[in-house]
C-alpha cells in the first residue's frame, strides 16, 4: 500500500489508518482542527491525536496496538490488600478539568514536555461536556492522589493519559475503572502504546488489523453518553 502524510488542513476526513507507517512513527498526518466532529471521527477509525507542533495536531495509529482485554485484568496481591483495604475513593466525571491538568503537569521519565497542551485541554474538555470522555478520581481525603481520563464509543474505552501522586493511586483508579466497564461488556480498553506500567496490569500488543477487526464491531454498540458519574457509582 502507498505510503503517504496527509495534510489534514486541505481534507476533512480520515484515510485507511494502515496508511501510518513506520517510516513516519505510525503518524497519518497533520493538521485540521481539534473538534468534537473530528476527535470522534479519528477514534472511529482507529486514530487518535498525539501531539502538536507549531499549533497543528499530529494523528496517529501504531502498529502493534496495545489494549487490554477485561477479561484478561490482573490484580497484584499488593493491589487486592489495597482493594479490600480502601486505601483510596474512585469518583468518576467529578474533576475532569483537574485530572487533565494534572495528566499534563505531571514528568514522565526520558520526556520533560508534555503533548497535552492547552489546545488538547481545551478539545477534550468539550469532548467530555459533550458527554464522550471521561475521568476517573482517585482520593486520598479530600486530596486527589491520582486519576485518568479517555474517549468511550460503543463498547470501547480509548484511554488517553493518567497520573499518580501517591504511590499506586494510578492502577487503583485503571482496576476500578475496567471493573466497571467490564460489567458493562466492553470489548477492551485500548492503551495505545505498551509500557511496562500497562503491562503488570494485564495490556498486552496487538497487530493492529486486529485491532482494527475488533474496534469495527465494538463500535455498532450504542454509546454510554453523558456523565458516568452516578452509572458507575461505587
Amino acid at each position: 500500500m502507498k505510503q503517504t502524510f496527509f495534510d489534514f488542513n486541505k481534507r476533512s476526513s480520515f484515510p485507511d489508518p494502515a496508511l501510518a507507517s513506520p517510516l513516519h512513527d505510525f503518524c497519518l498526518g497533520y493538521g485540521g482542527d481539534l473538534s468534537v466532529k473530528r476527535l470522534l471521527a479519528a477514534y472511529k477509525k482507529g486514530i487518535f491525536p498525539w501531539y502538536s507542533f507549531k499549533g497543528e495536531p499530529y494523528w496517529f495509529s501504531p502498529d502493534p496496538r496495545c489494549v487490554l482485554f477485561p477479561d484478561e485484568l490482573h490484580v497484584s496481591k499488593s493491589m487486592q490488600q489495597l482493594i479490600r483495604a480502601e486505601r483510596f475513593t474512585v469518583t468518576i466525571d467529578k474533576a475532569f478539568k483537574k485530572v487533565i491538568k494534572n495528566c499534563a503537569a505531571v514528568k514522565r521519565k526520558h520526556d520533560s514536555s508534555t503533548w497535552i497542551t492547552k489546545d488538547f485541554i481545551d478539545a477534550y474538555e468539550k469532548l467530555h461536556q459533550a458527554g464522550y470522555a471521561h475521568s476517573v478520581e482517585v482520593w486520598d481525603g479530600n486530596t486527589l492522589a491520582g486519576g485518568l481520563y479517555g474517549v468511550s464509543l460503543g463498547r470501547c474505552f480509548f484511554g488517553e493519559s493518567m497520573f499518580s501522586h501517591v504511590s499506586n493511586a494510578s492502577k487503583y483508579g485503571f482496576i476500578f475503572l475496567v471493573q466497571k466497564l467490564k460489567e458493562k461488556k466492553f470489548a477492551f480498553i485500548d492503551c495505545q502504546i505498551y509500557n511496562d506500567h500497562l503491562g503488570t496490569l494485564g495490556a498486552k500488543n496487538i497487530l493492529r488489523s486486529e485491532f482494527l477487526s475488533l474496534l469495527k464491531p465494538a463500535l455498532r454498540y450504542k454509546t454510554l453518553h453523558g456523565s458516568w458519574a452516578n452509572l458507575f457509582a461505587s
